[in-house]
């Protein structure tokens, strides 16, 4: 069942409607294939220079076959996965009223150039609340293949949506003055065949250590040097292109003080990806990351006129020598607000 998002539903009324297409489930008709390019374009949108994002040689001296994608790639191919999920199963929120709260991300091997990457969705939960506000929670998963049939990911991201939030007229007109405007879009056609499995359980592989440092150099409680980024609105307009997100948010200043909002933001995928290209540094190798977990609580003002610094720091969390993996906890900051909640990256080390 799909809901006409053209009729004005009521919040109780949408919340019903989601709850009952939870287990929904569904496999993305088209692969996406990693490419080259796109993996250094994601690298300088997340600030990493990284050698094994930027070259085959270097990431050959890793031990890898060629370039690896950076730990946050799966933003790029996030949306396109869930578009379906927004436009056809769970209806009646505008997606510029949504906000991400926290994600997860399980590594079961890196994602690395020539890829074909297909993308099993499905709503996990939902929860409604009307007090003091209507707030609907949910979260979805994706697992995420390649064309060898194995498991290269498994994503679970929270989300928050006021449904029957009433925009306004100047609101209205902003969003219409400043949405991409398509007159077609073009139609890839269905090149994935397979339909996942809704009651298959979760892969469970991780990856190697690659080159990533000794678990021996490690210490629980060690500390790390801190690192700043500098996030300019060129910074945010660059990663809105790479990660195909047209969120008005993160680039107009005439839809947010339309909508009451502070300022631009930067987006939550583009924080929680300089927090692993700082992490990637520390460890040596990002393609050994195991799982990176974040709850977004504060979101980075970026001034028109001015940069916005974020402060990354780290110390290791727990380390367990049976497995030699460790829990690395980290802070991100812009000022003496906290952008992160919680996170942490577990890491195989060698």
């Amino acid at each position: 069942m799909t809901v006409d998002a053209k009729i004005k539903l009521t919040p109780d009324e949408i919340a019903a409607h989601t709850q009952s297409v939870v287990g929904h489930h569904y496999t993305v008709d088209d692969y996406y294939e990693v490419g080259r390019e796109e993996v250094r374009k994601h690298a300088l949108a997340v600030q990493s220079a990284h050698p094994e994002q930027w070259s085959e040689a270097g990431a050959k001296e890793l031990g890898h076959d060629t370039l690896v994608a950076h730990p946050t790639f799966v933003s790029v191919l996030g949306i396109t996965a869930q578009r379906k999920l927004f436009e056809e199963v769970v209806t009646g929120y505008d997606m510029w009223q949504i906000m991400q709260t926290d994600q997860r991300l399980v590594y079961h091997q890196p994602m690395k150039v020539g890829d074909r990457l297909i993308c099993d969705v499905s709503l996990e939960s939902f929860r409604h609340i009307t007090s003091p506000d209507n707030i609907d929670l949910m979260v979805s998963k994706n697992v995420i293949w390649n064309q060898h049939g194995e498991p290269v990911m498994t994503t679970h991201t929270s989300l928050a949506a006021r449904p029957g939030l009433e925009v306004s007229p100047e609101v209205a007109e902003s969003l219409d003055h400043v949405m991409i405007k398509l007159d077609a879009i073009g139609e890839p056609g269905k090149t994935v065949t397979r339909e996942g499995d809704p009651d298959q359980d979760d892969p469970t592989e991780r990856p190697g250590a690659y080159s990533a440092i000794s678990f021996d150099t490690l210490t629980q409680g060690q500390e790390f040097e801190p690192k700043r980024f500098l996030v300019t609105r060129g910074n945010l307009v660059n990663y809105a292109g790479v990660a195909g997100d047209p969120n008005p948010i993160h680039f107009s200043d005439h839809v947010v003080k339309a909508s009451g909002m502070d300022g631009v933001v930067a987006h939550g995928m583009q924080t929680m990806g300089l927090g692993a290209t700082y992490l990637g540094e520390l460890i040596g190798d990002p393609a050994a990351f195991c799982e990176y977990n974040v709850r977004f609580t504060s979101p980075v003002y970026v001034p028109e006129d001015d940069s916005a610094a974020v402060d990354f720091t780290a110390k290791v969390k727990s380390l367990d020598p049976e497995s030699r993996r460790g829990t690395i906890a980290l802070t991100a900051k812009q000022g003496d607000k906290k952008i992160f909640g919680r996170a942490t990256a577990v890491i195989q080390f060698n």
